[in-house]
């Protein structure tokens, strides 16, 4: 469903809003992908050149709205993929490089996460479940490693 109004725009899956400020006497806008329960984006909106009511949406100001809103929604995605994934590079006293991983799944039910360690061609070499707690340390990503992959202490 498309819809332009110069308060309301939907299309392409978004639904711009020009609403009244709160904070001050100005306006705002608000824009809200389909299905999500929030507005990804609340900023301040233009005043018209009656400096009294907003400026009108239009399709030039709804595609930046989107381009912004989208950015917002994928700093978010990165963000929280982050607090999720943890990553260090290990050498060993042999000279072996090793990548160890350690994702976490936040199972409502099960919490917990995984440890993994790639060898230079990115392989799977040892992979072992962790408490999702865990914190990943360069010291003990390499006793892990050194110790042949084997389930670590919860200290490592």
């Amino acid at each position: 469903m498309a819809e332009q109004d110069p308060r309301l725009w939907i299309a392409d899956g978004w639904t711009a809003k020009v609403i009244k400020n709160n904070d001050d006497e100005g306006w705002a806008v608000e824009m809200t992908r389909d299905g999500d329960p929030e507005p990804s984006l609340v900023g301040p909106w233009t005043m018209g050149r009656d400096k009294k009511n907003p400026k009108p949406l239009d399709q030039n100001a709804f595609n930046t709205l989107v381009k912004t809103a989208s950015e917002v929604l994928q700093r978010h995605a990165h963000q929280a993929r982050a607090q999720l994934h943890r990553s260090t590079e290990v050498t060993t006293s042999e000279g072996r490089r090793y990548r160890v991983d350690l994702d976490i799944a936040p199972d409502e039910d099960d919490p917990h996460a995984m440890l993994t360690a790639w060898d230079e061609s990115n392989s799977c070499i040892g992979r072992v479940r962790m408490q999702a707690n865990y914190k990943l340390s360069p010291a003990g990503a390499l006793r892990w490693v050194e110790g042949g992959f084997r389930e670590p202490s919860q200290s490592y």
